[in-house]
């Protein structure tokens, strides 16, 4: 067995935290093991002047540590699930995911105030075109501007006045211990998250040994679920482009996914809801896209 392992990661506080998460569960199954994190800076993590589909798609929070992990600079990496493009890596694999955080998006306000309960052309910060679409149905009179950095420099940004409340993942506020800042979670019925929101991948070459993963970190469970949004995402050919969600969740031996997608205009929205056995998770994601596609007309 490998005796040390280096682990790849981002460089935010974010990335930071979720990977101390991952290489303690690891330690605490195989106290045997050194893990040594190493930071790698993505294209994603630079450029944060424009949305993310003007300047190459979310792959660019994961090409360069794609690349480290390809010619063996690093072992294994870890990123969050939401930001794994439909295509990895030529030779690389998702080789384990843990056990889903909350998945549900969360509002921050500078004055403390609910959705409901802010003004008309209130300015709300995000990045996501998915939460734009979905926030503008529930509250057409509310303007939404661009918000890019990590998660603490958009905290920054709406303290010192530039928006009026920001949406976040909640996952990643309780990674950090800044729960207490949530003013209001938005139910999935109400704002349906990201696929993989609240998952944390690890990514390995396909060729290594990788059992000390799924002894340790890899929860069974959130592999189906995510493997059933990804299978959406993948049949729409989804990006960061497309306002796009899926989030499935078991219930015994079955499976439920729900999905939604907009049209370019993020004008009409169209969802649907599958059920069925939750080991064919990858097929009841690729029949719900297929229901979202019925619905506009098969294009």
């Amino acid at each position: 067995m490998i005796k040390k392992i280096i682990v790849g990661t981002r460089g935010s506080s974010l990335a930071l935290a979720q990977t101390r998460l991952i290489i303690a569960a690891i330690q605490e199954k195989f106290p045997q093991l050194e893990l040594k994190p190493i930071t790698i800076s993505t294209s994603g993590d630079l450029i944060l002047d424009q949305t993310l589909e003007k300047v190459g798609g979310k792959g660019l929070f994961v090409e360069e540590i794609e690349e480290a992990l390809s010619t063996g600079f690093i072992d294994i990496a870890v990123h969050s699930m939401k930001d794994l493009p439909a295509q990895i890596g030529d030779g690389l694999v998702i080789a384990a995911v843990s056990k889903r955080e909350d998945p549900r998006d969360a509002l921050v306000t500078a004055a403390g105030l609910k959705l409901d309960e802010l003004p008309a052309g209130a300015v709300i910060g995000t990045s996501s075109i998915r939460r734009e679409t979905q926030l503008l149905e529930r509250r057409p009179d509310l303007k939404v501007a661009l918000l890019r950095g990590n998660v603490l420099t958009r905290l920054d940004k709406l303290m010192r006045g530039d928006f009026d409340g920001i949406i976040l993942a909640a996952a990643g506020l309780k990674r950090l211990g800044l729960e207490n800042q949530i003013v209001q979670y938005f139910e999935p019925d109400e704002m349906l998250p990201a696929v993989g929101q609240g998952i944390l991948a690890i990514q390995a070459r396909a060729d290594e040994e990788v059992a000390y993963l799924l002894k340790s970190v890899h929860c069974e469970e959130t592999a189906l679920c995510a493997g059933a949004e990804r299978a959406f995402m993948i049949r729409l050919n989804g990006d960061c482009s497309t306002p796009i969600a899926a989030y499935a969740v078991i219930s015994g031996a079955q499976m439920t996914v729900r999905g939604m997608l907009a049209d370019q205009e993020k004008r009409q929205i169209y969802r649907a809801v599958v059920t069925g056995g939750k080991h064919d998770a990858v097929a009841l994601g690729e029949k719900l896209a297929d229901m979202i596609l019925a619905q506009m007309g098969g294009d």
